[in-house]
C-alpha cells in the first residue's frame, strides 16, 4: 500500500514537472522578477495600490485577470510580483483568484463542453467571490506594513513615466511567452507548446540582451531567483501530496456525496476543488464526467471555480509568499464563499 501511495505522489510530481515547469512556471517567475525590477512602484500604487479607490482598483484587477490563462500555481509569481511591487493586498488576491478561476481560455473551453449557461454562471460567481475576497483581505490586513523588494522600480529617480519603453516591451514579451503557448496550442502534443514557448523565449532573451543593461539584467535575475527559491519547492511538495490524496480518495464516495444541490454537497465539492490540483482547462472535462454520474449543477459550478482556483500547493506557496495569516484568512474565505455560491446558484439560478 505504501508503495502505491508513494508512486501516486511521484506520478503527479512527474506529470507536473513534465508539462508545467517550462511553459508555465519559468515565464511566470521571469515576469514576477521583471515586474519588481522594472515597473516603478508609483505605477502600481497609482492603479492597484492600497490607497486607490476600490471601485477602480478591484475592477481593474478583475479585468486584467481574465486575460491571464494560469493555474493556481502559475498565478502566484504573477500576483506576488505585483504585490511586492506595490499593489494592495485586496487587488493582489483578486488576481490570485480570478486568473485561474475564470480566465478567457478556461471559459471558452467550459462553454464548449458545458454550455453557455455554465459559462455565464462561472463569470458572475467568480466576480462576486473576487470582490468579496478583495474586501475581506483589505479589511483583515489594512494595518499590515506593505512589504517591498529592493528592485530598481521603487528607487529610480526618473519620474516622467511609470516605466521605460524598453522595459515595457520586455514585460510585454514575457507576458506573451506566458500566455501564447496556452492560447495558441489548446490541444495536441505538449511539444507544440514547448516550441511556441521556446521561440518566444529566444526572442525575449535576444531583446533583453541587446536593450537591457547588465546591471539591470543581474537585478532582474536576482529578483526572479528570490521568487523561485521561496515558491518552487513548496509547489513540488504540494503536488506530491495532491497525488497521494487523489490516490486515497474513494471514487464511489465522491459520486455518492456530490449529487443534488445541498449545502453539504457544495461544501464537499468546494473542499475537493480546494485541495486538488487542476491545470487550467482540465476542470471542465472532469466536471462534465461527474455531472454525467449525477453531480448537481451547484457543486459543478463550485468545482469549476475552486478546482483551478485553489490547490494544496497554492495554499503552501501563499503562506510562504504572502504570510501564514494571509493564507489562513484567504483559503477558508474561498471555501465558505464557494460553498454558498454553489448552493445559491444550484438552487435558485441554474
Amino acid at each position: 500500500m505504501l508503495t502505491g501511495i508513494l508512486s501516486a505522489g511521484l506520478t503527479a510530481l512527474n506529470d507536473y514537472i513534465a508539462t508545467h515547469v517550462l511553459t508555465c512556471l519559468v515565464p511566470a517567475f521571469l515576469l514576477a522578477g521583471a515586474m519588481v525590477t522594472f515597473i516603478r512602484r508609483e505605477a502600481i500604487l497609482a492603479l492597484l495600490g492600497e490607497q486607490v479607490n476600490k471601485g477602480k482598483s478591484f475592477p481593474l484587477a478583475c479585468g486584467a485577470s481574465f486575460l491571464i490563462a494560469a493555474c493556481s500555481c502559475t498565478v502566484i509569481p504573477v500576483a506576488s510580483g505585483l504585490y511586492y511591487a506595490g499593489a494592495g493586498i485586496g487587488a493582489a488576491f483578486i488576481i490570485l483568484w480570478v486568473a485561474p478561476a475564470a480566465n478567457v481560455l478556461a471559459l471558452t473551453y467550459t462553454g464548449t463542453i458545458l454550455g453557455t449557461e455554465m459559462v455565464v454562471a462561472r463569470i458572475v460567481a467568480a466576480l462576486l467571490m473576487a470582490f468579496a475576497v478583495g474586501m475581506v483581505m483589505t479589511v483583515a490586513f489594512r494595518n499590515l506594513p506593505h512589504p517591498q523588494r529592493n528592485g530598481t522600480a521603487g528607487t529610480s529617480a526618473e519620474s516622467a513615466s511609470f516605466i521605460e519603453r524598453k522595459s515595457l516591451i520586455l514585460i510585454v514579451l514575457l507576458v506573451l511567452t506566458l500566455l501564447l503557448p496556452n492560447y495558441l496550442v489548446q490541444s495536441g502534443p505538449y511539444w507544440a507548446k514547448v516550441a511556441v514557448w521556446g521561440g518566444l523565449t529566444l526572442i525575449t532573451a535576444a531583446y533583453a540582451w541587446r536593450t537591457i543593461g547588465r546591471d539591470e539584467q543581474a537585478q532582474w535575475m536576482q529578483e526572479t531567483w528570490w521568487f523561485v527559491r521561496i515558491i518552487f519547492p513548496l509547489l513540488l511538495a504540494g503536488v506530491f501530496l495532491v497525488g497521494i490524496v487523489g490516490h486515497l480518495l474513494p471514487e464511489t464516495w465522491i459520486r455518492e456525496w456530490l449529487g443534488g444541490n445541498s449545502l453539504s454537497a457544495n461544501f464537499l465539492a468546494t473542499l475537493i476543488g480546494a485541495v486538488s490540483y487542476f491545470a487550467t482547462m482540465t476542470e471542465a472535462p472532469f466536471v462534465h464526467t461527474l455531472m454525467g454520474l449525477g453531480m448537481g449543477k451547484g457543486p459543478a459550478l463550485t468545482l469549476l471555480l475552486t478546482g483551478p482556483g485553489l490547490s494544496l500547493p497554492n495554499w503552501l506557496a501563499i503562506a510562504r509568499v504572502f504570510g501564514v495569516r494571509q493564507a489562513f484568512v484567504y483559503v477558508p474565505t474561498i471555501i465558505v464563499l464557494g460553498t454558498l455560491i454553489g448552493w445559491l446558484f444550484g438552487n435558485l439560478i441554474l
